[in-house]
């Protein structure tokens, strides 16, 4: 091998320092893809089952080696299929990093900082009423599947319409209402649930549903704890709590105005 390496060109080492570059940036993505959902576990499980089979070749234990192979087989057709959220979830990511994304901002930056404020105004009223409620802007990732699952509104955002529609034992409080440019597309609407494992007990349905349309999708969830009265923000898999209105304003402005600035860490 020293032999090869003596004889690289500048050329062909450069070509290697890449290639070994994009592998490790790959892989290191995909466990921060995978990072507190129940992957982790299953590739424990493959994992072990690969050293159980290396272990009993070189043991001579024919029938349990027999055996762990034929699994082993059978495991190449099931992992797409018990992988499908973290497989989708990452052709999702690789698509909204394309330069066929259509932008969330198709209304002036005007617009789009009033429906913040709406969002912001109606999260604090909620808030202080301890009103349980879920809002979600959508970006460059088209919702429609989710919208289609709930009661079709398509009226202009404002605090007033979504206080109403989260006020308690009405039709439309459960679930979640979802906002695309200035518009309220649906109200009622169900959102998948995160696979993450390691959330605090505290969190709901209502965090759980953000979580889960934050990580399949690059949406923005606002969510109002009926329980607490407080209010949460999820975006690209994790969650950030107890957020002050000014905050929540801001936060939003960084992730609708601009490229994302905040930090956030799943509590």
């Amino acid at each position: 091998m020293l032999e090869q390496v003596r004889f690289l060109t500048l050329r062909d080492f450069l070509i290697a320092l890449i290639d070994i570059t994009v592998v490790a940036y790959a892989v290191y993505r995909f466990f921060m893809l995978i990072k507190g959902t129940r992957a982790v576990q299953l590739i424990k499980g493959v994992i072990v089952l690969l050293i159980a089979t290396t272990v009993s070749q070189w043991l001579k234990l024919y029938t349990i080696n027999w055996i762990l192979v034929n699994i082993r087989t059978v495991l190449l057709v099931a992992l797409p299929i018990v992988f499908q959220p973290e497989l989708r979830r990452a052709l999702e990511q690789i698509g909204r990093g394309g330069f066929i994304n259509r932008p969330f901002i198709m209304i002036n930056t005007e617009d789009i900082g009033r429906v913040i404020d709406e969002v912001v105004k109606a999260a604090d009223v909620m808030s202080k009423q301890r009103t349980g409620a879920l809002m979600v802007i959508e970006r460059d990732t088209r919702l429609g599947d989710f919208i289609e699952t709930g009661i079709k509104i398509d009226g202009k955002v404002s605090a007033e319409m979504l206080l109403n529609i989260f006020v308690p034992t009405t039709p439309l409080h459960d679930g979640a209402v979802i906002i695309r440019g200035d518009r309220i597309m649906a109200a009622a609407s169900f959102l998948p649930l995160t696979d993450a494992t390691n959330l605090s007990i505290e969190l709901g349905s209502r965090h759980r549903a953000a979580l889960g349309i934050s990580e399949q999708s690059d949406a923005v969830a606002v969510v109002v704890s009926e329980e607490t009265g407080s209010i949460s923000l999820a975006n690209a898999g994790k969650i950030i709590r107890y957020i002050e209105p000014g905050a929540l304003r801001e936060m939003l402005a960084a992730l609708l105005q601009t490229k994302p600035t905040f930090v956030f860490s799943r509590s």
